[in-house]
């Protein structure tokens, strides 16, 4: 097998780099993926998508909490029962609207920690954002 390399060419004239690099594209079930060209070590991205349970939780805890402070619910109870959950399982969602920005945003984006499981964050936390950031390991 012989190692694939890519190469890099200042263009002055434009001010430009160009970086080829030897790929091929196939198409599967619909899908173009990259083929690894023979010889280069195989390269997956991370996925940039959010972990469905956990960001599921932070957008009902935001819905929730829209619900109750627009008044269309007078209490966390009416709201769990017109929900169809458990008081206190609202109440722990409704704890995620505490977040640090920064963490819902990474959430949202799909980049938490591969360890971080939506029972962690249900769980009581620090209301201080740099302590969350340290609990969860996004710092």
């Amino acid at each position: 097998m012989s190692a694939v390399t890519p190469s890099v060419a200042l263009d002055r004239s434009r001010g430009t780099t160009v970086v080829s690099i030897p790929v091929t594209f196939a198409q599967r079930g619909g899908r173009k993926r990259i083929v690894v060209p023979v010889g280069a070590e195989d390269w997956l991205p991370r996925p940039a998508s959010p972990r469905g349970a956990i960001a599921t939780a932070v957008a009902k805890a935001h819905h929730w909490r829209a619900l109750l402070e627009s008044g269309e619910f007078s209490s966390a109870a009416e709201l769990a029962k017109a929900s169809k959950v458990n008081e206190s399982y609202l109440c722990r969602v409704l704890r995620l609207t505490l977040l640090a920005p920064d963490i819902v945003e990474a959430i949202l984006d799909g980049r938490q920690p591969s360890t971080l499981e939506l029972k962690d964050l249900l769980r009581p936390f620090p209301l201080e954002w740099p302590a969350q950031r340290k609990l969860w390991g996004f710092d």
